[in-house]
């Protein structure tokens, strides 16, 4: 029997489920796969007494929809900001983020419309089930596998570009003609045996008490790299502009779009909550932080570094013991958070291949791909962009409008109606060009 979770596009609340078992003291294993929606472990339980009925209060609530919203894409911010400007980068960020609130509570609310007729929602993908049927599910599962493994080659590149940062590799007189052989893959190539171990542990609750160290070398990392920003900019001020042109602000939209994604954790967290009257106002209230968080640390990377900031802001660091450790703290987090990123991925190719049965093999085959494809992009920032205005369009922005059109139909009225299809047209444009702009940027960087 494959233990773990179910419903993987709730892969993130899983993690934070079973990580709150750990803090608590509970060793017993999460849950056993099942496939009745009942019986899912990711579904919160209401009423009751015991630890499963416990609701969020809107402090919980907010800390959650932080949790699950921030992560390493805000490393790729102050980079993207030099390529935009520092004014425009941060109007996108406010844009990016007023859209994903709007469209995480057209999910909520069309949740709560059909809800006397499927009372078991758990998660996006059982939504686009009862919306559509099978095809509504695969849409969303398919878009949640491409972001979780988009995810994870992500990490690879920032760790190898990091490490190779760190400890340079002496590779010869002239660049390798082949990039499985540069510095940065000899550090992925490495890693590789360890993830293959790590990628093979049936269930993520063993993993869940790395999340907690995960937490806290994420907000750390942001303190000393803002503290260092702003110690850089007032001993040398270095020339920097407000605006780029469109193709630069498509390229940024992609890595803010990509920055906000974690639309799947919305209808779990929205179930939770004690006041679900409120839940719109502390969601607001924390996707309103984290914007202007975002916005502060990307502007002040920029400001500290002008043009030559790097796409990961860390390596503009100096090598003092303190930014060797926030840097080799937020490798040993993705290294660790790898293995429960690509759990959804495994339990969709399991399903698919191996009729849900538990295969060594064929994670070992995915884990060795997302390595090689992270061999072959040559920008943490270039990916960031193009998995944001691929996928991550059409996950937070399409298909929330797609489906709360189909529940409400003309009910919504000419405005909503309007602002629906108007999201989706835009959101399909956005992902057609954006995509376009991000893969020529990194076959130019890559000297194709």
């Amino acid at each position: 029997m494959v233990h773990g979770p179910r419903r993987f596009s709730d892969c993130r609340y899983y993690l934070y489920k079973a990580r709150n078992r750990t803090a608590m003291g509970f060793d017993k294993e999460a849950s056993s796969s099942s496939s009745r929606l009942d019986a899912a472990p990711l579904l919160p339980q209401h009423g009751g007494g015991g630890a499963g009925g416990h609701l969020s209060s809107q402090p919980k609530t907010f800390a959650n929809v932080f949790i699950a919203v921030v992560g390493s894409g805000v490393l790729g911010l102050p980079y993207t900001f030099s390529r935009t400007g520092w004014a425009a980068g941060t109007l996108l960020l406010l844009a990016v983020a007023a859209l994903t609130f709007h469209c995480m509570m057209l999910l909520v609310a069309a949740r709560r419309r059909i809800a006397d007729a499927h009372p078991k929602i758990a998660s996006f993908g059982d939504l686009g089930h009862a919306i559509y049927g099978a095809p509504g599910r695969h849409a969303v599962d398919a878009m949640l596998v491409l972001s979780q493994a988009s995810f994870c080659v992500g990490y690879l590149i920032f760790i190898s570009n990091t490490m190779a940062h760190l400890y340079p590799i002496a590779i010869g007189a002239q660049s390798p003609a082949s990039p499985l052989l540069t510095a940065k893959a000899l550090f992925i190539w490495a890693m590789l045996p360890f993830q293959l171990g790590l990628n093979s542990i049936r269930t993520l609750t063993l993993l869940a008490p790395l999340s907690i160290f995960a937490d806290v070398v994420d907000l750390g990392a942001m303190g000393v790299v803002l503290g260092q920003d702003a110690s850089v900019w007032l001993a040398d001020r270095p020339p920097v502009f407000a605006f780029a042109g469109p193709a630069q602000l498509l390229y940024g939209l992609g890595v803010a779009v990509y920055a906000f994604e974690g639309i799947g954790m919305v209808l779990p967290l929205e179930a939770e909550a004690a006041d679900k009257r409120r839940f719109g106002a502390t969601l607001a209230l924390s996707m309103a932080f984290i914007a202007v968080m975002y916005g502060l640390f990307g502007a002040m990377g920029y400001l500290a570094f002008g043009a030559a900031t790097r796409d990961i802001i860390t390596t503009n660091l100096g090598t003092g013991w303190l930014s060797v450790l926030v840097q080799l703290g937020l490798c040993i987090n993705l290294f660790f958070t790898m293995p429960v990123m690509m759990n959804p991925v495994y339990e969709v190719a399991e399903r698919l291949l191996c009729g849900k049965r538990y295969a060594w093999w064929l994670r070992w085959i995915l884990v060795v791909l997302v390595g090689l494809l992270a061999m072959l992009v040559p920008n943490f920032a270039d990916f960031l962009s193009l998995v944001g205005s691929s996928v991550c369009v059409v996950l937070g922005f399409v298909l929330p409008a797609v489906f709360h059109l189909k529940v409400f139909g003309t009910e919504i009225g000419w405005a909503g109606l309007v602002a629906d299809v108007a999201i989706i047209v835009t959101g399909i444009a956005l992902a057609v060009s954006g995509t376009w702009t991000s893969l020529v940027q990194i076959f130019s960087s890559s000297d194709l």
